[in-house]
């Protein structure tokens, strides 16, 4: 019976992986009880790499190139199964192929807001969402940290780890990149590469190489970017807060005069009370802003001008326009103000 087994027992003389699709990161090569031939071939292609495994300890490891199965190719395998210079019998190993090839487009995204520290807001909350693309450098160390015995391991298998592990980073990323809050937007090739310095040592511990990260939206939760707006605005107006109150009056007219005549009746009467509310305002925010005008030629006229810098002059005369396209400034008082802040650049 023993001798029949022996005869039937086929010999695998040449050990190769053509992959047959991708995503596939480490595969086992079936041996289903056979044995490897003594002086068989072994080919590992570009992009690939091959280790012997025997009894559960890695032996040896091959890159790219086409191997004639000895025990000088097979030193360490050798030492483990105590063989001689003589051996030249068939012998039993398991042998996994890794595909080192980028794994490219992997999606990386915050499912919920990650708190960070700004220098400009404190405490931020913010969304962020990219792709990534790695390879397997040390199919040893992956063998024994992640793949293991299992006859195929793919890349879905390792999605969720990874993410993770991208996302636990972002902090110390925005951290490490010094770049405020207000100016990612503007950094995301930057923030990207520190994200993937902060990030790369956490693969290099499973035997991956972080080849790449891209940052493709930085954003705010719906109601921080309300009040970031409104920060931004007073920004516009150099921080004067009588300016952004009248500023935020004119953006608040058509809206109370809107909500007046849907709320305060219905018909003639309340059209008459949205109207009435909105032309209030009008004539209030017009007296303020003439006031302001005049106020301002009076205090330049017994003072020394202010120096004020170009792009407040050019905000200034944006918010200027805005208020002449509601209305609110006369065409001649819009350039009357206009030319006044133009001398100032001279």
């Amino acid at each position: 019976m023993a001798l029949m087994d022996f005869i039937k027992k086929q010999f695998i003389d040449i050990l190769e992986w053509t992959e047959g699709d991708d995503g596939t990161l480490a595969w086992r090569y079936p041996m289903a009880g056979n044995e490897i031939q003594y002086g068989g071939s072994l080919t590992v292609r570009e992009s690939q790499m091959a280790v012997f495994v025997n009894e559960g300890k890695v032996a040896d490891v091959f890159g790219p190139g086409m191997y004639k199965l000895t025990t000088q190719t097979l030193p360490v395998l050798t030492y483990l199964k105590n063989w001689d210079k003589l051996f030249q019998s068939p012998f039993k190993s398991d042998v996994y192929f890794f595909s080192t090839r980028q794994q490219i487009d992997q999606r990386w995204g915050t499912t919920q807001p990650v708190t960070i520290r700004d220098k400009d807001f404190g405490a931020v909350r913010l969304r962020a969402f990219g792709n990534y693309a790695y390879r397997v450098v040390d199919p040893k160390l992956f063998h024994t940290e992640i793949s293991g015995t299992r006859e195929r391991y793919t890349v879905a298998d390792l999605d969720g780890q990874l993410r993770a592990l991208m996302l636990q980073h972002i902090s110390d990323a925005v951290a490490s990149s010094g770049v405020p809050f207000l100016d990612l937007a503007a950094n995301q090739v930057e923030f990207a590469q520190q994200l993937a310095t902060v990030t790369a040592p956490a693969f290099e511990k499973i035997g991956l190489k972080l080849e790449g990260v891209t940052v493709q939206n930085v954003s705010l939760p719906e109601e921080l970017q309300k009040v970031l707006d409104q920060k931004i605005g007073m920004g516009m107006v150099g921080g004067d807060m009588g300016k952004f109150m009248q500023y935020q009056t004119a953006q608040a007219i058509p809206k109370f005069a809107e909500g007046g005549g849907a709320g305060g009746g219905s018909g003639i009467a309340g059209d008459a009370m949205g109207l009435g509310a909105g032309v209030a305002l009008g004539q209030v925010l017009a007296q303020n802003l003439q006031q302001g005008l005049q106020g301002g030629g009076a205090a330049a006229a017994s003072a020394a001008p202010a120096a004020i810098a170009p792009d407040q002059v050019m905000a200034t005369i944006e918010k200027l326009a805005d208020l002449k396209a509601k209305g609110i400034l006369t065409d001649e008082e819009f350039a009357a103000k206009k030319a006044e802040l133009l001398k100032k650049l001279v």
